[in-house]
C-alpha cells in the first residue's frame, strides 16, 4: 500500500507522514523537503524556487519524476507532497487543511532553514498565499491540475484543532 499525503503549508503533512508511516513500519518521503534540500543548496528560500519554477520547470519535474518512480518500483511507503496523489494514482490519498493562521504560526514557530525569514505571523500568511498561488500556476502549468482541489483526495481532515496524534488515528481508521 502506498499512501500520499498532500496539503496547505502548516497542516501538518511531514508530521503526520512521518508518525503514520512509522505506526505501519512504512518507509517515509518527504517531496516537500527534497525541494527545500534544492533550495538551501542554491542559496535561495523555498518561495524564490517556487517563482524561478513558475519559467523554469526543472524545480518542479526533478522531484516529480522521481515519485513517479518511487511509485512504479516501491511499496508500503507513505510519500507527502503537494502532487504525490497525482504521479501515483494507486495510492490512498490523504489532504490535510488548516486554517491560515494557525498554519502560519505552526510554521513560524519550527524556524525552518528553506524559509524567508520573516517577523511576524501575519507576514507569513502573506507568504504562504504567495507559495499556493505560485504552486497552482506551476502545477496548471506543467501538469493542468489543482493539488488544492480536494475532490481529488479520498481522506481530507482538518488539522486545525486537532492534535497530530488524533489525525493519525483518523487516517489509520479510515486506511484499515
Amino acid at each position: 500500500m502506498i499512501i500520499t499525503i498532500s496539503g496547505l503549508p502548516g497542516a501538518g503533512k511531514t508530521s503526520v507522514g512521518k508518525k503514520i508511516a512509522k505506526k505501519l513500519n512504512y518507509k517515509f518521503y518527504s517531496m516537500g523537503d527534497l525541494r527545500g534540500k534544492i533550495a538551501i543548496k542554491k542559496g535561495i528560500s523555498i518561495n524564490q524556487l517556487n517563482k524561478l519554477g513558475e519559467n523554469e520547470s526543472w524545480t518542479d519535474t526533478d522531484i516529480d519524476n522521481y515519485q513517479k518512480e518511487l511509485g512504479k518500483t516501491k511499496d508500503n511507503l507513505v510519500i507527502e507532497g503537494r502532487l504525490s496523489f497525482y504521479f501515483i494514482p494507486n495510492s490512498i490519498k490523504i489532504f490535510l487543511t488548516v486554517t491560515p493562521t494557525t498554519g502560519a504560526t505552526r510554521i513560524f514557530k519550527t524556524n525552518r532553514k528553506d524559509e524567508e525569514p520573516t517577523k511576524s505571523i501575519k507576514e507569513l500568511e502573506k507568504q504562504i498565499q504567495n507559495r499556493i498561488k505560485s504552486d497552482k500556476l506551476r502545477y496548471k502549468k506543467y501538469y493542468n491540475i489543482d493539488s488544492y482541489d480536494t475532490t481529488h483526495y479520498d481522506i481530507v481532515i482538518d488539522t486545525t484543532n486537532i492534535p497530530i496524534q488524533e489525525v493519525v488515528k483518523k487516517i489509520l481508521k479510515k486506511i484499515r
